[in-house]
């Protein structure tokens, strides 16, 4: 009896490492030198500047932004200030002209010779500003300069060349401001069986032929 222990003793004399261990947590504090930890701190410190400093550049940045575009959108708005002055004096003469043409103070003579004193004021402000008229009769069909309007039977010209201009174009300095509308000429159609080409190949020519005509018409 006295070799031999009771379970309860030998219970009692099992080792510590013998029971369930507990779950532990997890360590949330890591150690690092103290010249690590000072590096660590002024890198954190920089980069809070450097944040601060975008936030405010951006909207440094937004307001400049908006006030660039008031400008310009104002800029646009009164850049014709001047020229439109001008045009409101040739407004005044025409008035004043036909006012007095309907009170019947001023015959058609003077009145004719008024109107061509304010014209020529008007070519000469157009003059001031670059603004050119172009030239577009006789010329060779130019779709980015014309603008055709109607096609003309016409012997007696080469194939697409401008007939008549219907409304004068404009340029100014080398961009165009007005393309100029116009009558473009055509061959007369041959009756049928005479020339050297088919039907067929007669039809594709003209498509073509008109290619550039009708593309600007449309």
């Amino acid at each position: 009896m006295n070799g031999h222990k009771s379970k309860k003793e030998q219970k009692e004399e099992q080792p510590a490492t013998a029971q369930q261990p507990e779950a532990v947590e997890a360590a949330t504090t890591v150690t690092v030198p103290a010249d690590e930890y000072k590096q660590l701190t002024e890198q954190a410190r920089k980069a809070a500047e450097n944040w601060d400093k975008l936030v405010r550049l951006q909207a440094e940045f937004d307001n400049a932004r908006k006030r660039w575009d008031r400008d310009r959108e104002e800029y646009t708005r009164y850049a014709n200030e001047e020229v439109l002055c001008e045009l409101l004096n040739s407004v005044d003469d025409l008035e004043r002209s036909i006012e007095l043409s309907q009170t019947k103070h001023e015959d058609f003579t003077a009145f004719l010779k008024g109107v061509e004193m304010i014209l020529s004021r008007l070519h000469d402000l157009l003059r001031r500003n670059k603004v050119c008229c172009l030239e577009a009769k006789g010329k060779c069909f130019d779709p980015h300069l014309h603008e055709a309007l109607m096609q003309v039977e016409r012997d007696d010209l080469p194939e697409n060349t401008v007939v008549e201009e219907m409304q004068k174009g404009y340029m100014i300095g080398n961009r165009l401001l007005r393309t100029a509308k116009v009558q473009v000429s055509r061959k007369k159609a041959q009756p049928e069986g005479e020339g050297s080409g088919s039907k067929e190949q007669e039809q594709v020519y003209n498509r073509v032929k008109g290619s550039m005509i009708s593309r600007a018409i449309a």
